[in-house]
């Protein structure tokens, strides 16, 4: 069981990126899928996630800006990040977990993926 996150990149503020996370090994549908990300010097911190419902939750750093989305069928999950800031500059990880509620909570997900590297300019 792995998770694969991609679609990371060196942008200006105010530029869109989309991330990816392939979930393999198994079906996904009924997880918690969820992002964090990591600055240097700095704890990891939630993003976004939804529930196996499909319900959505946002940091507060990120609302209005990214949206996260899952396509069960094909065990993806994206997040679309716009109006970029360098502040946003980070190790984005994708994790999944069987729980539902706190999804802010990172101890709550058992599957983690590599992280992809976005670094936004100003």
């Amino acid at each position: 069981v792995q998770l694969q996150a991609s679609g990371g990149g060196l942008v200006q503020a105010g530029d869109s990126l989309r991330l990816s996370c392939t979930a393999s090994g198994r079906a996904f549908g009924d997880y918690a899928m969820g992002w964090f990300r990591q600055a240097p010097g700095k704890e990891r911190d939630f993003v976004a996630a939804v529930g196996d419902r499909g319900t959505t939750y946002y940091a507060d750093s990120v609302k209005g800006r990214f949206t996260i989305s899952r396509d069960d069928a094909e065990n993806m999950v994206y997040l679309q990040m716009n109006s970029l800031k360098p502040e946003d500059t980070a190790v984005y990880y994708c994790a999944a977990g069987y729980f539902r509620g706190s999804y802010y909570d990172d101890a709550r997900y058992d599957l983690w993926g590599q992280g992809t590297q976005v670094t936004v300019s100003s």
